[in-house]
């Protein structure tokens, strides 16, 4: 997708690094591959795990990006909110990105399975919960890299392509 610049913001869900007792690599590893991919990335926001998720999600769509991209808090701990807090907020699910995060990480890491991300549209914005490791934030760019652009242009009403694609790149 090209033209006007797009807006991302990135969230991170760990209780640790925002208590400044332990540094977050992953919201800064996205925003850059989001930058990377010419959006205008607001954060990362780091916030702790649970309530405080679903309140800085609610906070960046009042923004209207394009994309918002949080990391952490999608395992099995009871600390691990960040599922119940997101998905209440989307109104159409896309199961088949976060099947296919957890198929990759499986690859190398069985553990990759637990992963409860998810992924869908909160009116126009795409969201989607990635996992808090590094291992699990490169799966889930790997898996968006061919499909995002596509992924937005379908939501804006975009014409596809002969091959499958969207018709503006």
């Amino acid at each position: 997708m090209t033209g006007a610049l797009r807006s991302a913001h990135v969230i991170v869900a760990s209780t640790s690094a925002a208590a400044g007792t332990a540094a977050d690599t992953t919201g800064p590893a996205i925003a850059a591959w989001l930058q990377e991919r010419g959006f205008s990335v607001a954060g990362p926001t780091v916030v702790s795990d649970g309530i405080d998720v679903e309140h800085a999600v609610r906070s960046a769509l009042d923004d209207a990006p394009a994309v918002i991209v949080t990391t952490g808090g999608t395992g099995v701990s009871p600390s691990d909110r960040t599922p119940e807090a997101v998905a209440p907020l989307l109104e159409l699910q896309l199961p088949g990105i976060i099947e296919e995060l957890r198929r990759r990480g499986a690859e190398h890491l069985p553990a990759a399975v637990l992963t409860r991300g998810v992924a869908g549209f909160a009116g126009p914005t795409f969201v989607v919960t990635l996992p808090g490791s590094a291992g699990g934030v490169r799966d889930g760019l790997a898996v968006l890299e061919p499909i995002l652009d596509h992924l937005l242009a379908q939501r804006t009403g975009a014409k596809r392509s002969n091959d499958g694609h969207a018709g503006r790149r």
